[in-house]
């Protein structure tokens, strides 16, 4: 483990019941679950959180796989993914229609976030492969602020139909669209116009189904900071520190914000 990367970070086992996951917390006020991308919790997931906790938020930053504190190379990125696909049992990686079993783990944390942090509920975010969990987990009352960055399942590979999934069940949508009217709440999803793993027609199915509930920010490819890795994480890998990528995230900052009372 990185455990330099984690200083700073206070570190607890969450059981839910079912499976135990470590959490890393870090800040003081309201909650946001940040729920990290492929292949773990790499460093600039946790600067993000970071810049959360600076804001007046909590970061809650569950570990669901990899290997906390780590960077992210090519090669733990495709062992990452490649276990995801195989082994894990905790997630979906193709189903269109319902959302992955680890979703209840998560929903059960931001029940305890809220609890122990209060505020108007949690903020949720979740990232490239978990991008999805964030909508899915409106079916807890708590969860009053999803934000999907680069929401990548189902993973489309060649097929139409994953290609507009969204990965959540027709159940999950209902729900969220009653509570963004009853309760006036709204979602927002991020990616870059140029990512084949989050496409044109995924975005365009969250706005069939959320309207103006959905704000979407479609980020150039050109704004992207500079990797190896083609244009995708949009709060992390490929956040540059100003233009339009930065003033995503200071929206997504200000949006947690605003919907959990910080």
């Amino acid at each position: 483990m990185a455990t330099g990367e984690l200083e700073g970070f206070e570190r607890f086992e969450f059981d839910d019941g079912r499976w135990v996951r470590p959490v890393y917390r870090r800040g003081s006020g309201p909650a946001v679950i940040v729920i990290h991308e492929m292949p773990g919790l790499h460093p600039l997931v946790l600067a993000f959180a970071e810049r959360l906790a600076a804001a007046g938020l909590t970061a809650w930053c569950p570990s669901l796989f990899g290997e906390p504190g780590k960077t992210v190379s090519r090669g733990y990125l495709a062992a990452e993914l490649l276990k995801a696909i195989c082994v894990r049992r905790e997630f979906h990686v193709w189903a269109t229609d319902k959302s992955s079993p680890i979703v209840d783990w998560l929903r059960a944390l931001a029940r305890q976030a809220h609890a122990e942090c209060g505020g108007h509920g949690v903020g949720a975010v979740g990232m490239c492969f978990t991008g999805g969990f964030a909508l899915a987990m409106m079916t807890e009352p708590a969860v009053v602020a999803p934000v999907l960055a680069q929401p990548s399942l189902p993973l489309a590979a060649g097929s139409k139909a994953r290609a507009a999934g969204l990965g959540v069940s027709p159940a999950e949508i209902a729900c969220a669209r009653a509570r963004f009217e009853t309760e006036d709440l709204s979602m927002i999803g991020l990616r870059f116009k140029g990512d084949a793993m989050v496409g044109q027609a995924r975005f365009d199915h969250y706005k069939a189904e959320f309207g103006d509930r959905f704000e979407a920010i479609e980020l150039e490819d050109a704004d992207a900071a500079p990797s190896p890795i083609a244009p995708h994480s949009t709060l992390t890998l490929h956040l540059a520190p100003d233009g339009p990528t930065k003033a995503a995230e200071t929206r997504v900052i200000d949006f947690f914000r605003q919907r959990t009372g910080a």
